[in-house]
């Protein structure tokens, strides 16, 4: 007999998202230890940290039969807890190679989770008959949130990464068995049926514009997450307490906004909520970048939560729109190319912090983010319904 609360399809799928975030963020406020134990600079670490979008990778482009078979039901249960078990272990590596072989199962998990979810969340979505699917997406943003100031407290307590993410793991069982423990699947979509996917839905040019958007907000969003750590801590031999805060601000700032930005693009049209959200990025990366204080850079890590918190959403919306291919094929394609930029995204970054310094970090995130601006009509000029 399963146990836990009862909850409404929508809150159960924001719960979900909140653990699986939670899960999936408790070690980046522990980077900056990591990266100590492990004796690396920035370049060696992102090459290991490879290890997830490549097992995430993996997952999106064979998982799907596996899950099916599984159930949605049972993948959640079983791979939330043993996301975060997967970290506790994986920090007990002290080489770079064996700490990427220990994160390439923790991403193939990452990449079952994300298919149930988001595949959930939109079956959800047209269940209730309203816009949530950035609202689930701000419970994710949430959870990170609550990973950051986690993090935040353990460093502050003097507390190893390996012992700190040891305590996690039996937190979140307890928290998945809770508020999931009656998960159950909702209806399939119609629009579901009858689709062969391919293992690889390769981009249509229509698709590589979709990209060219959202670029800025992946790369910077992704440097948010694992870079503003090492950041703080490099550039101004920032605390525990601080450099989990800088993670926490990032997550924070992009949760409230995704809380907020269904309401907002059902009245505006996606170029035009694109533009802003571009702006505001350009501008916190540029604070970020010239920053001379630990303040100042929260500041411009709010500004970057921002800027990246709805343009992802926004772009597979377009892509589920386009008439070209039928929409599975253009969403997989539009998720799956934008993994890999997530895949070459860590060693990228780690060599422009190593080579050039640890501003350019995010640096780099400021002509993208002009990139973003003046490709934003990709998104089409017109209100998005669910």
């Amino acid at each position: 007999m399963a146990i836990g609360f009862n909850l409404q399809p929508h809150h159960r799928i924001f719960a979900a998202f909140f653990l699986h975030a939670f899960a999936m963020g408790s070690i980046f406020p522990r980077m900056a230890d990591v990266k100590q134990n492990m004796g690396v600079g920035d370049q060696t670490l992102g090459l290991s940290l490879i290890g997830v979008p490549a097992g995430t990778m993996l997952a999106l482009t064979f998982a799907t039969p596996w899950i099916e078979r599984l159930g949605f039901r049972r993948t959640i249960l079983t791979a939330i807890p043993c996301v975060a078990i997967g970290y506790a272990l994986a920090v007990h590596a002290i080489y770079p190679p064996l700490f990427f072989l220990a994160l390439l199962p923790i991403g193939f998990l990452i990449g079952c989770i994300e298919i149930v979810l988001n595949t959930e969340a939109d079956r959800v979505e047209h269940l209730v008959g309203r816009r949530i699917m950035n609202r689930a997406h701000s419970f994710w943003s949430f959870g990170f949130f609550a990973a950051g100031l986690c993090g935040a407290a353990m460093g502050q307590a003097a507390l190893s990464p390996q012992l700190g993410l040891a305590l996690i793991a039996p937190a979140i069982a307890i928290g998945v068995v809770t508020f999931l423990g009656k998960f159950e699947h909702s209806p399939t979509r119609v629009a579901e049926s009858g689709i062969e996917r391919p293992k690889f839905s390769f981009p249509s040019m229509a698709i590589l514009s979709l990209v060219t958007v959202t670029i800025a907000a992946m790369l910077m969003e992704g440097a948010g997450i694992d870079w503003s750590a090492i950041y703080m801590q490099t550039m101004f031999g920032s605390g525990p307490f601080v450099v989990g805060i800088a993670v926490a601000t990032v997550a924070l700032s992009q949760a409230i906004t995704r809380f907020f930005a269904d309401a907002y693009i059902e009245t505006h049209s996606p170029a035009k909520v694109s533009r802003l959200l571009s702006g505001v990025l350009f501008m916190g990366t540029v604070i970020v970048f010239l920053s001379i204080n630990p303040a100042m850079s929260l500041l411009g890590f709010a500004l970057i939560g921002i800027g990246n918190s709805a343009m992802f959403p926004l772009a597979v919306s377009a892509a589920a729109q386009m008439t070209d291919r039928p929409s599975a094929i253009n969403v997989a394609s539009m998720v799956q190319t934008s993994f890999m930029i997530f895949l070459i995204g860590p060693p990228l970054l780690g060599s422009l912090g190593q080579y050039f310094g640890t501003p350019w970090i995010y640096g780099i995130g400021a002509p993208l983010a002009i990139l973003s601006w003046f490709t934003a009509e990709t998104l089409g000029g017109k209100k998005q319904t669910a």
